[in-house]
């Protein structure tokens, strides 16, 4: 659920959905979330001082903590 949502908000953010990649790697209770992008549009993602990138790891705490969970998001070069 939380890598679809993590998918789902990238590919609105950047010029070339079809290069959004998301892994997720789970350990029990906790889950980590890779995404990758573009070259071009990894400032997209990050945003102006890391503002979309914190933003989404708030949306992505949120959804994980209904659930009981805790996640975290990497955003990778």
């Amino acid at each position: 659920m939380e890598k679809d949502l993590v998918e789902y908000i990238a590919k609105s953010l950047v010029d070339d959905p079809s290069r959004v990649e998301v892994g997720e790697f789970n350990d029990g209770r906790s889950a980590v979330i890779e995404l990758r992008v573009a070259d071009g549009d990894l400032g997209k993602v990050i945003g102006k001082n890391g503002r979309i990138a914190k933003s989404i790891r708030t949306v992505l705490q949120a959804a994980a903590s209904r659930t009981g969970r805790h996640a975290v998001l990497e955003i990778l070069d």
